[in-house]
């Protein structure tokens, strides 16, 4: 057998053998039921969906724009993970950061921001929990009276009005 023979012939045994072991191993973790043991160990959430994130932020935008306010909708996760930001025509640069902060902090407390703020007062330290911002305008989403998410409008004059179109988004959502 000549050396050229012999490489192919290496090559394809070589093939055979990594397809079977691919094979064998695909077929063992289809057939796996995940982990095994006690259920008690594991957990399941709910989640919004990208387009419903999306839908939410666009409501509450939209709400904004009908009473002529320039505003930024952010939508962040249970996790306080940022899903969708809109910045609307005209927004103030400070307006990005305040609404993702005020969706972030609606949701780690399940409660709208303006609730929150009055609870500085006993707890002042409470503004000092990094990614916060205690000020009115974020809400949470709630799916089985659990937070699913938190929506945050910054930008408008006042606390209240944003808060209010953070509230038309959760309300897009049926929440």
């Amino acid at each position: 057998m000549n050396t050229r023979t012999r490489v192919l012939t290496g090559t394809a045994l070589a093939v055979a053998l990594g397809a079977g072991t691919f094979g064998a191993v695909s077929a063992g973790a289809a057939q796996s039921d995940g982990p095994k043991g006690d259920d008690r160990n594991f957990t399941t959430s709910t989640h919004l969906t990208v387009g419903a994130a999306t839908r939410a932020a666009q409501a509450a935008l939209e709400a904004a724009e009908k009473e002529g306010q320039k505003v930024t909708v952010a939508v962040v996760d249970r996790n306080g993970n940022t899903v969708v930001t809109l910045r609307g025509d005209g927004a103030g640069p400070q307006s990005y950061e305040s609404a993702q902060r005020k969706a972030y902090t609606a949701v780690s407390w399940n409660a709208p921001t303006s609730v929150l703020a009055g609870r500085l007062a006993q707890a002042p330290n409470l503004k000092d929990i990094p990614g916060t911002l205690f000020l009115a305008g974020g809400t949470p989403v709630q799916a089985k009276g659990a937070p699913v998410a938190g929506i945050g409008v910054a930008g408008a004059p006042s606390g209240d009005l944003d808060e209010k179109f953070a509230k038309a988004g959760a309300d897009a959502l049926g929440n």
